[in-house]
């Protein structure tokens, strides 16, 4: 496995446990802090820029889509972040509110997305430190 996809999968996978745990901790408070993100279209613009310029760096970085799962979900994980980020962009404020809040049910949905989360960290943290780059 490439020093590059280990690496990546360390990264996103600590960075998604430290992230779910977080949120996890702070329940509602986390809830009501994307809800008042989503109202506020300056700050999405925000949100939008760095979310496409972190799936940027993953997919140019590590486009592979085959070598295993842990090489084909650092790709997924890339793509899916560039086409939240260029949605963020290029979405109309007021779908991206209904798509969050209403079509993906943020807020009644809100454990089970923060666990997925913690499960992708932990399966990309473990399958990143247990590796060896060639």
């Amino acid at each position: 496995m490439s020093s590059r996809t280990i690496f990546l999968s360390r990264l996103i996978g600590l960075y998604c446990i430290v992230i779910a745990l977080s949120m996890m901790t702070r329940g509602q408070s986390t809830v009501e802090t994307v809800t008042a993100l989503l109202q506020n279209p300056s700050m999405m613009l925000i949100v939008g820029i760095i979310t496409l310029a972190a799936g940027l760096a993953v997919v140019l970085a590590h486009n592979k889509w085959s070598g295993g799962a842990l090489v084909v979900i650092v790709t997924l994980v890339g793509w899916i972040t560039l086409i939240k980020g260029l949605s963020l962009l290029f979405l109309p404020h007021e779908m991206e509110v209904r798509l969050f809040l209403g079509r993906l049910h943020y807020r009644q949905l809100f454990y089970m997305y923060t666990a997925f989360s913690l499960v992708l960290g932990v399966y990309l943290t473990y399958g990143g430190f247990k590796s060896r780059s060639h």
